[in-house]
C-alpha cells in the first residue's frame, strides 16, 4: 500500500454534528490521517476548504443550502481539488457523485474497514499527483493530456468560469476562474490588464496609449487595457519592462 508523502488533512462535513463526531474519530485511528476539520454545514466546509491545504474532504450529500453535490461541483472547477468521498444514507445517489468525480461513496453507518479503503484511495492518488511543480501546467486538449511550461503562455482568457492558455503556437482550456490564475500567478510575472486577460509581463512586446486607449502587444495579438487596470501597466511601464509608443 503506498503511503502520501505526508499525513493527509481531511475535512468530514455534515450537519448532523454526531455524524461529524463518529467519522472523525474513526479517521482519527487511522495513521495515514494528520488532522481532521469538522463542518457542521455545506458553508463552513467550503470555508475550510478554500482557507486550508485540505487533500480531501467526506461529505454529506443532503445538507441544507449547499449540499456535497453542490460542494463537489464547486470543487471541480479547480485545477488541482482535494478528493472527494461521498457520506450518506442515499443510495440512490452514486451515479451522480462519480459523474462529478467523487473518489469514493460510502454507505451510512460507515465500516471501520470500507473507511480504511477510502483512506487507501485517497493515499493512492495523492501518490500518483506528486508535488505541483508550479512552473507546469497540465491541460487537456480532446483525448490526450499534456504539460506545458507556464513561460510559453503568452496571456490567458477568460471564459465563464474557465481559462484558455494562450501560447505562440496553440491554445488550451482549463476549468480555473481567471480570477484563481491571477492570484496563483501574481509572482510569476503576470498582470492582469482587463476583466477579460492576464497577461505574462515578459511577453509584452508594446503599450500602446492613444487617444485615450491602452493597449499591449504580444506579437500578432493586439489586447486591450481597460482603465481600472492600467494603473498596474503603467507599473510594468515604470519598472523598465516595456515602453509605450503612440
Amino acid at each position: 500500500m503506498r503511503k502520501p508523502p505526508r499525513p493527509l488533512t481531511v475535512v468530514v462535513a455534515d450537519d448532523e454534528v454526531p455524524a461529524v463526531e463518529e467519522l472523525a474519530y474513526l479517521l482519527g485511528l487511522d495513521a495515514r490521517i494528520g488532522t481532521v476539520h469538522r463542518a457542521a454545514s455545506g458553508a463552513q466546509a467550503l470555508h475550510e476548504i478554500e482557507t486550508r491545504d485540505i487533500d480531501a474532504v467526506f461529505l454529506d450529500i443532503h445538507m441544507p443550502a449547499l449540499s456535497g453535490l453542490d460542494i463537489a461541483k464547486a470543487l471541480g472547477r479547480r485545477e488541482r481539488p482535494p478528493a472527494v468521498v461521498f457520506v450518506t444514507a442515499d443510495e440512490d445517489q452514486a451515479l451522480r457523485a462519480f459523474d462529478l468525480a467523487a473518489l469514493d461513496y460510502l454507505l451510512k453507518p460507515v465500516r471501520p474497514e470500507r473507511l480504511s479503503e477510502s483512506v487507501r484511495r485517497i493515499c493512492d492518488a495523492a501518490a500518483d499527483a506528486g508535488p505541483q511543480d508550479a512552473d507546469v501546467v497540465t491541460v487537456v486538449q480532446g483525448a490526450t493530456t499534456r504539460i506545458i511550461s507556464r513561460a510559453d503562455i503568452r496571456y490567458v482568457q477568460a471564459q465563464g468560469d474557465y481559462a484558455r492558455l494562450h501560447t505562440a503556437d496553440a491554445s488550451y482550456l482549463i476549468r480555473v476562474p481567471l480570477a484563481d490564475l491571477e492570484e496563483q500567478w501574481a509572482g510569476a510575472g503576470f498582470v492582469r490588464i482587463h476583466r477579460s486577460y492576464l497577461v505574462a509581463r515578459n511577453h509584452i512586446r508594446q503599450v500602446r496609449l492613444t487617444a485615450g486607449r491602452a493597449s499591449v502587444q504580444l506579437g500578432e495579438v493586439d489586447l486591450p487595457v481597460s482603465r481600472r487596470h492600467l494603473p498596474a501597466v503603467r507599473g510594468t511601464l515604470d519598472a523598465g519592462r516595456v515602453r509605450p509608443t503612440s
